[in-house]
C-alpha cells in the first residue's frame, strides 16, 4: 500500500440522496446507517449537508442530521458539508454547534459554505437573495466571534462561547481567498477539474494566516470516488448522480436518483446525451489498483491532508461495498 493514502484520512460526505420510489425518510435512515457503517470501516468524518425545495435531497437541516447521526455512533468526527451560513444568524448558527459539541464533545466539526437557495422560490421563501453570500466573510467572522466572546453586542452565544468545534471553509469561488485569510482549514473539489482545484490550492497555502483554529494550512479535497470489481461495475455507480445533474441542467429541478439501468434505456435530447457524459468523466472510479494509483496520483499534486468522499448512487449496497473496497485500500 502507498505510504501517502496510509497518511492520508479518508471522509465521506452524504447528502441524503432520494432515490426513485423510496422517501425522504428512508434516505435519512440510510444516511444514518451509512454512517454506522463507516465507523466500522474507519473513516474520519460523516458529514452532512443542507439543500432547500430539492426532491432529490433529504437533507434539509444538517445540524439536526449530525445529532441523529452522532447518536447512532461512538467514535466518527459528524459535522455538515455545509451550513449555508448567508441561509442564517450566524448567532443561531453557533448556538447549533454550541449544543452538539456539548452532547457529542470532541467529535463535531462544522463545515461553512457560502451558498444561497438553488432558485428564486428557495431563496424568497429564506428570505435571502443572491447578494447575500457577498459577506460570507463578515458573516463567518461574526459566527467564529460567538465561540470566542467577542461579540460586540454584548450578548453572550450559550452553551458556544468557550467551545472549540472545527470549522471548515468550502472553498467555491472566493472561498479559497477567505479560508485564508481566517486560518481556516479549506475543503475544496471536484476532483473532475484538476487544474481549477490545484489553483485554489496555491493561493490559500500562498496566503494563509495562522489563527487561533489552525495553526498551517489544512486541505481537504472532496469528489466522486467509486470502486467495484471491475472498471464497468465502478462506471455504472456513476450513472444514476450523472442522469440527476443532466435532468437538472435542462430541465431546472434535481430529481431522485434513477437505477442504472433504466437511465440506460433512455432516449435523451443531443442536449442532455452532452451533460449525461461529461458527468460521467473526470472521476475516480474503477478497481482496487487502478482507484489506488489515481488516489496517489491526486495527493501528489495537491498535498492534500484528507479525501472527502461524496459518492451518490442509486443502488445501496454497492455504494457500500465501494466504500468496503476503499477502507481496504487505505488500510492496505
Amino acid at each position: 500500500m502507498s505510504s501517502l493514502i496510509a497518511a492520508t484520512r479518508f471522509s465521506v460526505l452524504d447528502r441524503s440522496r432520494t432515490r426513485e420510489g423510496g422517501t425522504h425518510a428512508e434516505a435519512l435512515r440510510d444516511t444514518v446507517e451509512l454512517a454506522r457503517e463507516l465507523e466500522g470501516l474507519g473513516y474520519h468524518r460523516l458529514w452532512v449537508s443542507e439543500h432547500h425545495g430539492v426532491p432529490g435531497v433529504a437533507g434539509s437541516a444538517p445540524t439536526v442530521l449530525a445529532a441523529a447521526v452522532a447518536s447512532a455512533t461512538e467514535r466518527i468526527r459528524v459535522g455538515t458539508g455545509g451550513v449555508m451560513l448567508p441561509n442564517h444568524q450566524p448567532l443561531v448558527v453557533a448556538e447549533q454547534f454550541g449544543v452538539l459539541e456539548s452532547l457529542f464533545p470532541g467529535r463535531i466539526d462544522m463545515g461553512l459554505g457560502r451558498s444561497v437557495g438553488f432558485t428564486d422560490g428557495v431563496r424568497k421563501a429564506l428570505g435571502r437573495g443572491k447578494d447575500d453570500a457577498d459577506d460570507f466573510a463578515g458573516q463567518l467572522d461574526e459566527l467564529l466571534g460567538w465561540f470566542r466572546g467577542t461579540s460586540p453586542t454584548g450578548v453572550r452565544a450559550r452553551p458556544a462561547e468557550g467551545l472549540t468545534v472545527p470549522p471548515f471553509v468550502l472553498a467555491m469561488g472566493e472561498g479559497a481567498a477567505i479560508a485564508a485569510r481566517a486560518g481556516l482549514p479549506m475543503v475544496i473539489g471536484d476532483l473532475r477539474n484538476r487544474e481549477k482545484t490545484q489553483r485554489g490550492i496555491d493561493h490559500y497555502r500562498t496566503h494563509f494566516r495562522p489563527s487561533p483554529w489552525a495553526a498551517e494550512p489544512y486541505v481537504v479535497i472532496s469528489g466522486t470516488v467509486a470502486v467495484a470489481a471491475t472498471q464497468e461495475e465502478a462506471r455504472r455507480l456513476l450513472i444514476p448522480e450523472a442522469w440527476s445533474m443532466a435532468y437538472s441542467r435542462t430541465h431546472g429541478s434535481f430529481p431522485p436518483l434513477p437505477p442504472a439501468e433504466r437511465v440506460e434505456t433512455l432516449t435523451m435530447t443531443a442536449k442532455e446525451r452532452g451533460f449525461y457524459e461529461s458527468g460521467l468523466v473526470g472521476h475516480i472510479a474503477g478497481t482496487e489498483a487502478e482507484v489506488a494509483h489515481e488516489l496517489e496520483t491526486v495527493l501528489k499534486e495537491t498535498g492534500a491532508q484528507e479525501i472527502l468522499v461524496t459518492t451518490s448512487t442509486y443502488e445501496r449496497e454497492a455504494l457500500l461495498d465501494s466504500y468496503r473496497r476503499l477502507a481496504a485500500i487505505v488500510s492496505g
